[in-house]
């Protein structure tokens, strides 16, 4: 009998413009399409995506508060977006965020 190997388990917040949103669907659909199952919660995800926001300071700060809680919640965050282009700022604030991705 074989052993069933249970779906990867993502969490996923999406901050920003609708350009972004845009980006979070593809991403979303990428990530379903490679069997992973995208969760609500961060406790239930074996890892959390952050698609960032970072053109005006409060959008700045919003995505930094949504990294953090990330990592209070889960530990295993993945930044990505336009704050992405940003990662000395980020990993000033977030240094256990495991990878950072975004615009060069």
């Amino acid at each position: 009998m074989s052993k069933v190997t249970p779906q990867p388990k993502i969490g996923f917040v999406s901050l920003g413009c609708p350009k972004n949103l845009v980006d979070s669907e593809r991403i979303l659909t990428e990530l379903r399409t490679e069997g992973y199952d995208v969760v609500p919660s961060y406790d239930d995800a074996d890892m959390v995506i952050v698609n960032t926001c970072g053109f005006i300071d409060s959008a700045v700060q919003e995505s930094l508060e949504a990294i953090g809680e990330a990592l209070n919640e889960n530990g295993k965050v993945i930044v990505t977006g336009c704050l992405g282009a940003k990662e000395d700022q980020i990993r000033e604030v977030h240094p256990k965020v495991l990878e950072i991705t975004g615009p060069s």
